[in-house]
């Protein structure tokens, strides 16, 4: 097999960018001004498994205010809260580890879904080196400005309520019961799937997976089920209209009791910190303290209006505000002006795929670190040119149309790979 040394993997270098440079580039992409972004969090706790994150003060450029993000998440554990605690101290670290160096915000934004997924990864793969059998759902939210990035993992949901009054789903849930493509995943990948069996043959209660009994496809954690519950997430990215919009994040302490559309329309008109109260106030109401109940609200405020204004339902019934289109990340921006001046929502970027290699892609432009060594896509360890092995190569033994096509992998992470795609049994041991 040919090694990294090949002239593939070494077509694309990234040089240091000077501050001054990045500061500019982002000054240049701010040509709409910023929204206000407010948020409130609740939360009543059963098992005192749920865990969440708040941190509105990110750089993508360290020093410079105007490249500020925020990160929302929320981590559902069980079976123990280790894996929940430990997503929410690694997870946003290994994400912003993962992203190349000295990018625009477009770029930035654009390589943002990879390093979602290697984040997710890298997190998973170090709590499973501790042989822990904790494991945790966990919805990942980066506000850029008016772009939102959802990565998720489990059934902890995030919803988009616009000014228009029309409700999108910006997660998937991985639930066995409910997902007819992840069911076919587990089991093409060696799992079994069923339901709890009692005394007299009979069957109840939701679909698990086994050796387990976990309900969920994918999560961070989980060594007592197997490698083939992925900590893959499904990514969705969006760009909000000018109008703006209100995100609830919650874990299935809420989504088990209440609608999307009865969370959105019983919190309408409240600000965020009264909201989420209200959403967590109404599935107590609707179901009782019966798990963790914890949300968070994010409005996404245009920056001449103080609040967010709720929706007239006569106008939600005459016209639909949100529109989700696709759009080529080359298109103009005067295409995302139009779009955004009659209340669209673009959809920028969606996959959900649980295999590596798919989500890894095969740009090439990652796999070297400044230092001019190669670097694993996943864990980010620095690599020698004969150590790495390309995401696209097939099994030991096998032929790979393009071994030596990068990002590569170290040997840790490419039988992490193997074992979450069912070839191999995982080399981690469970204490």
């Amino acid at each position: 097999m040919k090694d990294m040394a090949s002239g593939e993997g070494r077509r694309h270098r990234h040089n240091l960018v000077p501050l001054a440079a990045l500061i500019s580039r982002e000054m240049k992409s701010e040509k709409m001004e910023k929204p206000t972004v407010r948020y409130g969090h609740a939360a009543q706790s059963k098992k005192g498994e749920d865990y969440f994150l708040i941190k509105t003060d990110c750089q993508r450029v360290p020093g410079n205010s105007s490249s500020t993000f925020s990160v929302f998440a929320i981590f559902d554990g069980h079976n123990g809260n280790a894996a929940a605690i430990f997503a929410r101290e690694h997870l946003l670290n290994h994400v912003l580890g993962a992203m190349p160096r000295g990018l625009g915000r477009e770029e930035w934004l654009q390589a943002l879904p990879r390093a979602l997924v290697a984040g997710f990864v890298k997190t998973d793969k170090e709590f499973q080196s501790r042989g822990e059998t904790s494991g945790t759902t966990a919805t990942f939210v980066i506000v850029d400005g008016w772009t939102v990035t959802v990565a998720s993992v489990g059934d902890s949901r995030c919803i988009l309520d616009t000014q228009g009054g029309t409700i999108a789903t910006l997660t998937v849930d991985h639930r066995l019961e409910e997902n007819v493509e992840e069911r076919e995943r587990v089991t093409a990948s060696g799992g079994e799937v069923g339901r709890l069996s009692i005394v007299g043959g009979a069957e109840i209660g939701p679909l698990r997976c086994w050796p387990g009994g976990l309900c969920l496809s994918r999560s961070i954690g989980d060594m007592d089920v197997g490698e083939y519950i992925v900590p893959i997430p499904y990514v969705k990215q969006v760009k909000l209209s000018n109008a703006g919009g209100r995100l609830i994040i919650a874990s299935d302490g809420i989504w088990d009791a209440l609608s999307s559309e009865m969370a959105a329309k019983n919190c309408r008109g409240l600000p965020a910190e009264l909201a989420a109260r209200q959403v967590v106030k109404e599935a107590l109401r609707t179901r009782g303290l019966k798990d963790d109940t914890t949300c968070i609200v994010v409005d996404i405020i245009p920056p001449d209006n103080s609040v967010l204004p709720s929706s007239s339902p006569k106008k939600q019934n005459k016209l639909k505000a949100l529109f989700f289109r696709k759009r080529s990340r080359s298109s103009v921006n005067k295409l995302s002006k139009k779009l955004s001046a009659v209340g669209i929502v673009e959809e920028l970027f969606e996959e959900g795929s649980a295999m590596l290699a798919e989500r890894l892609g095969n740009d090439e432009s990652t796999c070297q670190s400044t230092s001019g060594l190669f670097v694993c896509a996943v864990c980010q360890v620095d690599l020698a040119p004969s150590e790495g092995i390309s995401v696209h190569a097939g099994a030991i033994f096998s032929t790979s149309t393009k071994p030596w096509q990068g990002p590569f992998l170290c040997a840790d992470c490419r039988n992490k790979k193997d074992a979450m795609e069912g070839k191999r049994p995982s080399g981690v041991k469970v204490a």
